[in-house]
């Protein structure tokens, strides 16, 4: 798989079509965005575990809070200044571990 892009940000219909791709994701602030809800502290954790794994693998973190059994997370990309491939990317991994939809 390549490297998702780092710097350059989305155009217009670049990011149209990301957010086709990634639709539970709310996109704010020049940032995607995330609530997740499951049926304990113990699965909110071991979520943001794996989370964790993709974001050490992209070099790429979020900013996220947990409360119990949610986990909201954000991405966008600092040295950038908005949205890259790489929010994309880390949008889709994240989306991989819960389904596209649901959130467990």
């Amino acid at each position: 798989m390549a490297e998702p892009e780092r710097k350059t940000l989305l155009g217009e219909g670049q990011l149209a079509q990301a957010r086709g791709e990634i639709p539970h994701w709310d996109f704010n602030d020049d940032r995607f965005a995330r609530a997740f809800e499951f049926a304990n502290f113990i699965e909110a954790f071991g979520f943001m575990s794996q989370v964790a794994l993709i974001a050490e693998r992209l070099d790429h973190h979020p900013e996220w809070s947990n409360v119990w059994n949610k986990v909201r997370i954000e991405i966008t990309n600092h040295d950038a200044g908005g949205v890259t491939e790489l929010d994309v990317e880390f949008c889709r991994r994240v989306d991989g571990l819960v389904g596209r939809g649901e959130t467990r």
